[in-house]
């Protein structure tokens, strides 16, 4: 009978450990591309890294404008989670065949984010009106430019922005930048900005924009996929959205 070197004994037992944990550890080598909107971004940063800690996955975020990331997914592009910042863009995905089974994770609710000092004296909705204000939205198709709509409607309220935003960080650079004396944010992103001061306005209480993630149809990946989801649901990752002034879902 032929023995076995104590470098081969090694060698094989090693390999013999590595075949029996692999069920419980991901593949080192694994990846995950999440697309999600622009207003995600701090906080599905820092549960990007708590998710990629506990499984080993490396996950690479795409931040946008919702409706814009839907139509990259259209033309093809190979994301295996998507966040969409309401559920009317999610629904577009859905029945376009992209996602399976979106789930609600968060809400979000509007804000007027002004420059540091607040030196239009904006005060309310109403006062974005007034002659020679400069006012930043998103622009209809986007999430935040939809609430932003509805919000007006509600206050009755006549607003002609100065532009028009394809995402709504978009928005707020332009508002720390100075550019504008004023911008239609989510909470959320004015919160993350050191930059700008909130003015808070009641009527966006009654809109409301609640946050769906799903898998996507790509067809790839979808274990790692539905594990991130699940990931995204969990109380580890609520306390992140939380903190970072997302509302329940």
């Amino acid at each position: 009978m032929t023995m076995m070197k104590p470098r081969a004994v090694a060698i094989a037992l090693t390999l013999t450990c590595c075949a029996l944990t692999s069920c419980d550890k991901a593949d080192p080598g694994s990846s995950l591309t999440v697309f999600a909107a622009a207003s995600l971004k701090k906080s599905f940063e820092e549960i990007g890294k708590d998710f990629e800690e506990e499984t080993g996955t490396d996950v690479t975020f795409s931040f946008a404008g919702s409706s814009g990331l839907v139509e990259q997914m259209k033309s093809g592009a190979p994301a295996q989670v998507f966040a969409s910042a309401d559920e009317p863009t999610m629904d577009t995905a859905s029945q376009a065949g992209l996602v399976q089974e979106p789930r609600i994770f968060a809400s979000n609710t509007l804000t007027i984010a002004v420059p540091e000092g607040n030196p239009a004296n904006i005060a309310s909705l109403e006062t974005l009106t007034r002659p020679g204000v400069k006012v930043a939205v998103c622009a209809p198709a986007v999430p935040c430019g939809h609430a932003t709509k509805q919000v007006l409607d509600v206050a009755g309220v006549s607003l002609a922005p100065a532009t028009e935003e394809s995402k709504v960080t978009a928005v707020l650079t332009k508002v720390e930048s100075g550019q504008v004396d004023a911008g239609l944010v989510y909470v959320t992103d004015a919160r993350a900005s050191d930059k700008v001061e909130a003015v808070d306005f009641p009527q966006a209480a009654e809109v409301v924009n609640r946050y769906p993630i799903a898998v996507t149809s790509h067809g790839k990946k979808t274990a790692s996929a539905a594990q991130f989801v699940e990931f995204v649901l969990s109380d580890r990752a609520q306390q992140v959205l939380h903190a970072n002034g997302f509302g329940q879902p």
